[in-house]
Order: structure tokens, then sequence, then C-alpha cells
């Protein structure tokens, strides 16, 4: 297994900065601050990796990195840094990609953000049966309640979890739902990526 190479942006927020609330964990931060990051960029964008690394060990192993990140003293104690990876091949799937990853000891965990369309529970009920994937997406796709969001799932080394979720419709920072348990399969899929 080969690992994506990182390619830092230092246009993603680092740190304790914008609305992640300051009494958040690490990892909910840096969940936040992708979905920001996310934001900026706009809908019907590709799926984005991101290398979660500790934020001390980062500024004591690569200065000239952390610097070119704007971390320096002040950011948070115990802090994540998420480093945006390579593009996700188009066409690629994601179940397929997310099998090539091997993660180097310095990565702390890692978050993929990725846009799908959903049902309301309320819909679940009326999906037909038998129906093979691709049928189903198209039926999802033409669904008159179907809502479109974007995920971001980040695991940690140690199996912790978390995960944010906007709905298109409720484009806002205040409009974010979090929760370790949004978006299981994807986050078991994550977590598969640390396993030896």
């Amino acid at each position: 297994m080969s690992s994506t190479s990182s390619t830092p942006d230092p246009s993603l927020p680092s740190g304790p900065g914008g609305d992640v609330p300051m009494a958040a964990s690490p990892l909910t931060r840096a969940v936040l601050e992708i979905d920001q990051y996310a934001a900026t960029l706009g809908w019907d964008q590709p799926a984005r990796l991101f290398a979660l690394v500790d934020t001390g060990k980062l500024r004591a192993q690569e200065p000239g990195l952390a610097d070119q990140l704007g971390l320096d003293e002040s950011t948070q104690a115990g802090s994540l840094t998420p480093i945006e990876q390579d593009e996700i091949q188009a066409g690629t799937p994601l179940d397929k990609f997310l099998g090539t990853i091997a993660w180097p000891d310095a990565v702390t965990g890692c978050a993929l953000t990725v846009e799908r369309l959903m049902l309301p529970p309320s819909a679940e009920g009326t999906v037909p049966n038998g129906m093979s994937e691709k049928q189903l997406a198209k039926w999802v796709a033409a669904h008159p309640e179907r809502q479109e969001v974007r995920m971001t799932v980040a695991v940690l080394r140690d199996g912790a979890r978390e995960t944010a979720v906007r709905l298109r419709e409720k484009d806002s920072p205040t409009e974010v739902l979090t929760g370790p348990d949004l978006v299981p399969g994807l986050a078991e899929a994550l977590a598969a990526t640390f396993e030896d």
C-alpha cells in the first residue's frame, strides 16, 4: 500500500479560528475547520482527503511547514492540524481509493469530506426493493425529498470519531450537525486505512 503525499494547503484554517467552539474536542475542532474550509470552496466539489497531525509535534518536527500553515505558540495545545492530500482521481470509487491508503506513523488521524444525496428518514421506507446501487442512486437523485449534504468524517488511530454534516439548503456554519456516529460506514472505511 502506498501513502498519498502530503501537500499542505496554507488556506486551510488551522488552530482555534473562525466559529469553532473552544470547548470542543481537538477532533471536533478539526472536523469543523475542514467543514469551514470546504464551505469556502462552494458546492459540487470532489471528495477531499486530509491527514490529521498533532500540531505540537508538527511545530517541533517541521517548523517551516508550521510557519507556512500559520501555526505558532498560540495554537492550542493538543490541537490537530488538517493537511490536505493529493486530489482523489475523478471517477475512482471511494472504497477502492481508501483501500490504497497507508499512513505514516506521524499521522494521528485522517478525514474525508464528500458530497452526497440523502433522503430524510421519512422517505427511506419508500425505497423500492431489489435495485442495484446504480439504480438506487438514480432513484434517490430523482426523489422530490432528496437533500444534498456535505459530510466531513474524521477518525483517529485510537478509534475516536467525529462527523460534521451540512445541508446545502441550510448552508451556514451555525447549521452544521456534529456527532461521532452520523456516517458510521464511512468512518469504518477511514479507520481501516490505519490497520496493518
